[in-house]
């Protein structure tokens, strides 16, 4: 038994992490892992990875003395690990009996290497595959020392650290007025990129700088040493990783890096490379990067804007290049066409998704009580094995490459034949991991259907499914099938799914309800919990419309955003609740927070906004005009202007292009009384006559029965 310590200073990927662990327990190894970072805020992954120990290490040095305290300050952060670990009895205890400890990221190196001085039969390694390597090496023979990069790599003076750098120009360079400076940064670049240095060197070089500059508040700064110092990297793995750590670094910030194109460049070359020799676990792990990175939420989600907005077919192109992208991306089809629809009982439809059912409820209620439908609801998150080959996006990768010869599609197969033996018709909501899952095998004579919503055009999970393998693609509104069919070129094939535009399932009959007196004046905007509904819009046109009158207020109903969800999130809501706190006071912004009773909460309001910079439909704006709210709805800015837009979705007068157009509307609805009821009713009546469930049921009985 192999006993291998990791530890870690920031929060690993888990994803990534949890997938590479179960082969070292392949291997037969113990594993345990060590981290100053706030572990219990990751409680639950952590016990889902199994490891076999996990330890809290102290995240300061308050309970040390006022002089260490002092050093620590003035010590690089890798020090400042040691300084905070070291006396650590359960780090002592594992490390000593260890056969490697593994440094997660730059800053645990230092500590690594610390532990290797007291147990020098250990191998000592910064990365999960010199590790993964390590245990091979072990398994195969007696125990060697070895250690991390030498010490020059790791020597307590960061400023001596790098062997290949002249000396004058460390100290000048790591000097803190520096770091701050332009002529710093020029410094810095020069350093790493000076000539003859060894590209692991000049690796290390780059982190430290990095480190460097984020202390010292230059985010971009850190961002271009790693990528300068890639740039003189001949090694591929290498290159992309520094890549890679160069656009998280300005990603975790909430910025869309400068070189997000090179590293998506970088992990494609590396996955191409290994592709080429046939080693298709790595391939999939670097082309696994290389989608999560350029499909990353901070880039597409958390922001006002995305790259798919500008030039969706440019911003996928270099996938195209990738001959492993293109490998995963072939159609392979179904042996045999769907069966029909059975005539002498009734047709078996299961409907599958993995937690989100927030969009099935009406759904599930028709079909559950069809005379002629006998319905099964299996959410893939409620059982283990299935929610863990559901999302497994590495596996599924490697699977493609492979050409279906890995144990994950022995896995599916074993997990999800028996459901597609029993349905005549699968129902799969949400394009996201089940529907990549579920592509990875051959569905039989059972037909597929798939619903994609909006969210998912923006993720990566469109690019890693068989369409070929899917009868019918259902989507929500017409722009989003055209981003997405622009985005997929399976979906322009002949292999491509027949398409469908249906509108979700709404109960809107049961929003009429009398409205209070005060409703004219009052706006309202259903759902702020995402970046993308840009709440500052209707606070921008509430603002307009108090320069004419007073009485006008806005309601805010829903969850606030989380500010974990990533930086990007956080610094909107900065904003957001800078601007509320004066509406507040005065009574001009009202919240509500979430509630169960949308039907009751639109009763107070007489305007309904849509202030979003993208949606698919947005159902709390349909839901806001059922119940007879004259709707004001933003030009989409992601597809304002192309063939589908939320002009070509919603009647004309609905859709505005700006506050001062929003505002001169509402002003102009609610001039007198009976404009405003007038407006009111025109809107329910449309809502109700287009997209309750009443009238949107028979298309989805003509999907599912013919």
């Amino acid at each position: 038994m192999t006993d291998v310590l990791f530890i870690a200073t920031k929060r690993p990927q888990l994803g990534i992490f949890t997938d590479s662990l179960v082969k070292f327990r392949d291997r037969g190894a113990k594993v345990y892992l060590a981290g100053t970072f706030k572990m219990a805020s990751v409680a639950e992954d952590l016990i889902r990875a199994e490891l076999d120990g996990v330890h809290q290490l102290p995240r300061n040095l308050n309970k040390r003395s006022s002089a260490m305290r002092r050093k620590a300050k003035k010590s690089p952060t890798g020090m400042r690990v040691w300084m905070q670990s070291q006396r650590d009895r359960w780090l002592r205890q594992q490390a000593r009996t260890a056969h490697v400890i593994v440094a997660l990221d730059p800053g645990a190196v230092y500590t690594v290497w610390r532990l290797a001085q007291y147990n020098t039969t250990a191998e000592a390694h910064f990365g999960l595959a010199p590790a993964l390597r390590a245990v091979d090496r072990i398994a195969g023979g007696p125990i060697r020392p070895t250690a991390l990069p030498p010490v020059a790599a790791v020597a307590q003076d960061v400023r001596r650290s790098i062997s290949g750098l002249p000396a004058a120009m460390m100290r000048t360079a790591t000097s803190r007025p520096v770091m701050r400076s332009t002529v710093g940064a020029r410094l810095w670049r020069s350093a790493v990129t000076a000539p003859g240095m060894p590209g692991t060197v000049r690796a290390t070089a780059s982190r430290y700088v990095a480190e460097g500059m984020e202390e010292a508040g230059r985010i971009s700064g850190a961002a271009i040493a790693l990528s300068s110092a890639a740039a003189k990297i001949p090694d591929p793995e290498l290159k992309a990783q520094l890549l890679h750590e160069s656009a998280m670094t300005e990603v975790s910030k909430g910025i869309s890096p400068r070189d997000l194109v090179k590293a998506v460049d970088g992990h494609l070359a590396h996955a191409d490379d290994q592709f080429a020799k046939g080693l298709h676990e790595s391939a999939s792990v670097s082309l696994y990067r290389a989608l999560s990175l350029g499909f990353h939420r901070v880039l597409h989600i958390d922001q006002l804007s995305s790259p798919l907005a500008k030039d969706a077919e440019a911003f996928v192109a270099p996938l195209r290049k990738s001959a492993a992208y293109r490998a995963v991306a072939q159609p392979r089809g179904r042996k045999t066409p769907p069966k029909s629809p059975p005539s002498d009982r009734p047709l078996r439809l299961l409907v599958t998704t993995s937690t989100n059912a927030n969009f099935l409820q009406h759904i599930l209620a028709r079909y559950g009580d069809h005379p002629g439908v006998e319905l099964r609801f299996l959410d893939l998150a409620a059982q283990k094995p299935l929610k863990r080959i559901a999302w497994a996006a590495p596996q599924m990768l490697e699977d493609r490459l492979s050409g279906g010869t890995s144990e994950y599609q022995r896995d599916v197969e074993r997990l999800m034949r028996p459901h597609l033996d029993w349905a005549d018709t699968v129902f799969v909501d949400w394009s996201v991991g089940p529907a990549s899952m579920l592509t990875t095998i051959d569905p039989g004579d059972t037909r597929i259907v798939v619903r994609l919503h909006s969210y998912e055009a923006f993720t990566r999970w469109p690019h890693m499914t068989d369409f070929s393998r899917v009868d019918d693609l259902v989507f929500v509104a017409p722009h989003v099938q055209q981003l997405v069919t622009s985005l997929v070129p399976q979906l322009r094939e002949a292999s491509a799914p027949r398409m469908h535009v249906l509108d979700n399932a709404m109960d809107l009959e049961g929003f009429r309800r009398p409205k209070s007196a005060d409703a004219r004046f009052t706006l309202g905007l259903i759902g702020i919990s995402q970046v993308a509904k840009d709440p500052r819009w209707a606070v921008d046109v509430l603002k307009r419309l108090r320069e004419h009158d007073d009485r006008y207020r806005l309601l805010l109903v829903g969850n606030d955003m989380n500010p974990k969800t990533s930086k990007a999130t956080a610094d909107y809501l900065t904003l957001l609740q800078r601007e509320l706190k004066p509406l507040e006071a005065s009574g001009a912004v009202i919240r509500t927070g979430p509630t169960d009773d949308v039907p009751a909460a639109l009763t107070d309001i007489g305007v309904i906004l849509s202030s979003s910079v993208r949606e698919g439909c947005h159902v709390g704006l349909m839901e806001g005009a059922a119940s007879a709210a004259a709707p004001v709805v933003r030009d989409w800015p992601f597809y304002a202007g192309k063939p589908h837009s939320a002009r070509t979705l919603y009647p004309e007068g609905w859709v505005v292009d700006s506050p001062e157009e929003a505002a001169q509307r509402i002003l102009d609805i609610t001039a007198t009384e009976e404009s405003w009821r007038e407006a009111c009713e025109q809107a329910s009546e449309h809502a109700v006559g287009t997209w309750d469930w009443s009238v949107v049921q028979k298309r989805f009985d003509d999907l599912f029965l013919g």
